[in-house]
């Protein structure tokens, strides 16, 4: 069977404190995007979790990818029939778009379907959680406020309310990686004044731009200037708002009509990227 894993980004990351644990408590609102992996997931013969992996190098050994250790996660409480996974990427890594995690979440589902597990919605997240810590927002994949590592969840907020309309959305990725240890360097935890659940849920797009920040750019940006430059670049281009996706180096741009979209390729700071998506937001 076939699962289409998406990717996500952050509307707002704001590191909050750091957990005796050495991990960070967060808050974020998780946003699914249009763009999809494939998980081709068969039964097989053969024992185990059997990878193969399509459209990029093997970042990776098979037993660290996320698609593997969801097999082996769950092995552990059922007994589980050989699986042989053929995974197509087209989220990129490395871009705070979430792609890995998503590849993880959607394999836990789809062996809670091949294999009858007969898993809650509920349960499927706790065991996400343990694969990463946003792994869990991907086994619905529905719009959420994030707390904690990023593994709390909420749905309420955002329920029956479109959050854009008539909108494009437009993704560059630079040819630049950021690490999580990197990116985590050089925070200093607070509470923003304003929570990014409480911008997004009641104010409008235009209001954002002064309300609604992700902490990892000022760690990264100074690391990185080009992805400063993008950014600045989707604002002359025409978006109406404009941020780092997580704390990956995608930066994604709101622009408030397909005029602008094709316009905006006429910025010559833009243009220059390859790795560029554009579809319209629901």
């Amino acid at each position: 069977m076939k699962y289409f894993p998406c990717a996500k980004i952050n509307l707002g990351l704001n590191i909050v404190e750091k957990r005796p644990d050495g991990y960070h408590n967060l808050e974020t609102v998780f946003f699914p995007i249009d763009i999809h992996d494939e998980l081709d997931v068969r039964l097989s013969e053969k024992e185990g979790c059997n990878l193969e992996l399509v459209g990029v190098k093997q970042l990776c050994s098979p037993e660290q990818n996320l698609v593997v250790k969801a097999y082996n996660l769950l092995s552990e409480r059922y007994h589980l029939p050989g699986i042989d996974v053929t995974l197509t990427k087209n989220i990129p890594s490395q871009a705070g778009m979430g792609g890995g995690s998503s590849d993880g979440a959607y394999m836990i589902r789809a062996l809670n379907e091949v294999c009858a597990l007969n898993m809650t919605v509920e349960e499927m997240q706790q065991v996400a959680a343990k694969l990463g810590a946003d792994c869990a927002f991907f086994i619905t994949s529905e719009t959420a406020y994030a707390e904690g590592i990023g593994d709390i969840l909420s749905h309420t907020d955002f329920e029956n309310k479109p959050l854009f309309e008539d909108c494009w959305l437009m993704l560059i990725k630079p040819d630049v990686a950021v690490s999580t240890k990197e990116a985590y360097a050089g925070i200093m935890p607070r509470k923003p004044s304003v929570n990014c659940r409480d911008v997004v849920a009641t104010m409008p797009i235009n209001e954002w731009k002064a309300n609604l920040t992700n902490d990892f750019e000022n760690s990264i940006f100074p690391k990185l200037p080009i992805l400063k430059t993008v950014k600045e670049a989707m604002y002359e281009a025409g978006a109406v708002y404009a941020s780092m996706s997580g704390s990956g180096s995608t930066i994604y741009g709101i622009f408030p009509n397909k005029i602008d979209k094709h316009a905006a390729l006429k910025n010559n700071k833009i243009s220059q990227y390859a790795n560029q998506y554009y579809f319209k937001i629901i």
